[in-house]
């Protein structure tokens, strides 16, 4: 597993007011994502889009894992 580190300053308006995000890791980076998925799509919205971005790399993980096994 390599290390990545991510220079970012997210900026979100909302009708609301506004949200400030400055992610250092991937984690923290997805984290972010999904908490905005969550509030402009709602929480089934935002499981389904997940799901469809999972599937897409499903076979991708599973060679991998082959690979290791190896």
């Amino acid at each position: 597993m390599s290390t990545v580190s991510i220079t970012a300053d997210i900026k979100v308006l909302w009708p609301k007011g506004h949200s400030s995000y400055s992610p250092g890791s991937p984690e923290e980076l997805a984290l972010i994502s999904i908490e905005l998925l969550v509030k402009t799509m709602g929480t089934q919205g935002a499981q389904t889009f997940i799901a469809q971005v999972l599937e897409r790399y499903q076979h991708e993980h599973k060679a991998t894992q082959a690979t290791e096994k190896e």
